[in-house]
């Protein structure tokens, strides 16, 4: 590739429609939509699609043995629906276990990634399916659905060029955690390498199990020969999981928490995701608006100004997360209370223009992304005038990395994001959920009516992605592209400090936050950020893929006439492809 590599001359223009929008990382997913919706399907069947394809032809990001979530807009009754496909740990698996296995019985803060403990029942294919039959439009069977992956998967596809490089930048992962495999007979990989950009692949063994899910539903993966090869591979590496936890597993149907902010209403998952995150950043940004701290319409995009109160309102906003996101099923978690104007009030006093905030402003630091940006996200939005905000993800490059060979997938490593605190937020329990990066998101308008569905990959990327597309459309104006194309921040903790152990993965034990900037920003706001005392640094080329991946369709319809304006990332293989 170039060395001018994704330069902030947008390479796209804005794409509209009157019937619908597919907007992915990979072109042959956006067709797998496309496909869907010219057969009758709505906008949640073409997402399935989209989920399943991505899967072949983004393997390292997304797979069968993920997770994901989901919110739809429903434009007849203006409803925002949520659903939480995330896989909960193994029924008998104790803190103590993970410290026998792996430490001789003593304490450790986290479950290592590449650990078999960092594996929890995959929720993806539960997610899929229940989101057909709660939310698809009844036109559009499952096979017809999954039909366009399964084509992929057996008669093979080219590799798209960031596609390829993630793929191959696995490869050392893969092989090390399947020592017992040939090389060549790994199934996501080709003859014991990975792909080169416009190479020709195919995977049959998941052609298989897709094959299976199609004709069965979600009992084709959690019961069966899915199920077993699963937890035979499982039990080779010493795992607690049974066909029990598979079989039991279910979805959740959850009731999305949103945030008031200037006329318009933002939405996200609710704890264990990490929606929240977003919100109380986007709350404290109001506040000291309404205060007069600052005023988001006169405060200049990009500025020295703009960039540090985006990043310190994060960090408030992380430090809420590290003490509150956790499954509700275990734990407490006073929502209303934290998006309340007034706690949000007494949060923005810790915001100063003239400094920087470390973790000792907080008693609990900040997490660290560790480059997590291993996440599909997707949008579809329809000629009904409903949207859906879509993400699957298998966390890490590939996951664990730990191959199911009999059906061509690896199992991901969401348990990571567990700690091992015994009573601490988020610690790992039997059956529970762990802290969840991955966000879908919608805006809509006080009529109700949709404004847009968003959401910006990217492991903790993800809730400053998200505050970033809000301010970029609601205040600055700026269309889909515009606001994808507009470079971003990423906050990642100085990881020589030990780890307390407490809230998501990832070493947080830190007094200070380091700032990625992406090249773009004006070097002198970067200096001027550096001397307020910001730990920056800026990154190019291939490593600007640490800000993710963004996809965004908005309702820009006039005079009664449905009209969508799609933007899509140019840090990706894909586009918004217009119906």
């Amino acid at each position: 590739m170039s060395s001018d590599f994704m330069k902030f001359k947008s390479r796209r223009s804005t794409v509209y429609s009157s019937k619908g929008i597919v907007a992915s990382t990979q072109p042959l997913a956006n067709n797998a939509g496309l496909i869907i919706l010219n057969k009758g399907g709505n906008c949640v069947d073409a997402a399935i699609a989209v989920a399943a394809a991505l899967c072949l032809t983004e393997p390292q990001s997304t797979g069968i043995g993920g997770d994901c979530f989901a919110l739809y807009y429903k434009n007849d009754t203006k409803e925002v629906l949520g659903l939480n496909g995330c896989g909960r740990a193994a029924k008998n698996l104790s803190i103590q276990d993970v410290w026998d296995a792996l430490n001789d019985g003593q304490p450790m803060a986290r479950i290592p990634q590449d650990s078999i403990f960092s594996v929890v029942v995959p929720g993806a294919i539960g997610g899929w399916y229940d989101s057909y039959k709660q939310w698809g439009s009844g036109k559009v069977t499952f096979e017809e659905i999954l039909q366009p992956a399964i084509d992929l998967a057996e008669n093979g596809y080219p590799v798209c060029e960031l596609a390829a490089r993630g793929w191959r930048n696995s490869k050392k992962k893969i092989l090390k955690q399947n020592p017992e495999m040939d090389p060549k007979d790994i199934p996501v990989l080709i003859n014991g390498e990975g792909p080169n950009e416009g190479d020709f692949v195919t995977n049959e063994p998941i052609a298989e199990a897709l094959k299976l899910i199609a004709s069965k539903g979600k009992s084709g993966y959690y019961e069966g020969s899915v199920a077993e090869a699963i937890i035979k591979r499982t039990d080779s590496k010493g795992h607690k999981m049974t066909l029990e936890d598979l079989s039991t597993h279910t979805s959740t149907f959850v009731e999305p928490i949103k945030f008031e902010f200037q006329e318009k209403t933002i939405w996200e998952i609710p704890p264990n995701g990490q929606g929240l995150v977003a919100l109380v950043a986007l709350g404290v940004i109001q506040e000291l608006h309404k205060s007069g701290v600052i005023d988001l319409y006169k405060i200049e995009h990009n500025s020295f100004e703009y960039w540090h109160l985006v990043i310190e309102c994060c960090k408030i906003g992380f430090y809420e997360g590290n003490d509150s996101i956790a499954d509700p099923e275990f734990e407490q978690i006073p929502v209303e209370k934290i998006l309340s104007s007034e706690y949000l009030q007494q949060r923005s006093k810790l915001f100063s223009k003239n400094k920087v905030l470390s973790g000792k402003d907080f008693g609990v630091p900040i997490p660290d992304p560790k480059f997590k940006t291993d996440t599909t996200y997707f949008t579809v939005s329809d000629s009904n005038g409903d949207a859906c905000s879509f993400i699957n993800s298998v966390y890490e490059g590939f996951g664990s990395g730990i191959v199911v060979p009999e059906y061509g997938f690896c199992l991901h490593n969401r348990g990571a994001n567990f700690n091992l605190t015994p009573g601490a937020t988020n610690c790992l329990e039997g059956g529970k959920r762990p802290y969840h990066t991955i966000i879908p998101s919608m805006i809509t308008n006080k009529d109700g009516s949709l404004y847009a569905s968003f959401g910006n990959m990217g492991g903790y990327m993800q809730p400053v992605g998200h505050v970033l597309h809000v301010l970029n459309m609601v205040i600055f104006g700026h269309t889909p592209q515009q606001s994808i194309d507009s470079p971003r921040v990423c906050l990642e903790a100085d990881v020589t400090c030990p780890d307390t152990g407490l809230g998501g993965d990832g070493p947080v034990s830190t007094t200070r936050t380091f700032v990625l900037l992406e090249d773009g920003i004006d070097p002198k706001v970067v200096q001027q950020l550096t001397e307020l005392g910001h730990a920056t640094k800026v990154l190019t080329d291939y490593d600007r893929q640490t800000f993710g991946r963004a996809q965004i369709i908005k309702n820009v319809s006039k005079g009664g006439k449905l009209v969508y304006a799609g933007g899509s990332e140019i840090r990706g293989d894909g586009a918004a492809i217009a119906l």
